[in-house]
């Protein structure tokens, strides 16, 4: 999988994580390209407290487009603030 990080995983730009640490399921429901090769990956968080929370990750190296990630669950892990995406194959 591709080295996924997020720059501000705030979504207000305050530095604050958008969730707190721990193991979320997900689901893509936007991704976009960005100017500088990256996809922003918009999910919405599916189970749990954080349901219905939507959070964006930003992720390197991802092959092919952005779009065929439309509905693509995932598995969104936090530690210490910092966020790691796992797409389903």
């Amino acid at each position: 999988m591709a080295d996924d990080r997020s720059r501000d995983p705030s979504p207000t730009g305050t530095g604050e994580p958008a969730l707190a640490d721990g193991t979320y399921d997900a689901l893509v429901v936007d991704a976009t390209s960005r100017p500088d090769g990256a996809v922003g990956i918009e999910l919405t968080i599916v189970a749990g407290p954080a349901k219905g929370e939507v959070v964006t990750v930003v992720a390197l190296g991802l092959p092919g487009d952005p779009l065929d990630l439309l509905g693509v669950p995932a598995t969104l892990t936090v530690v210490d603030g910092a966020p790691s995406l796992q797409l389903e194959p």
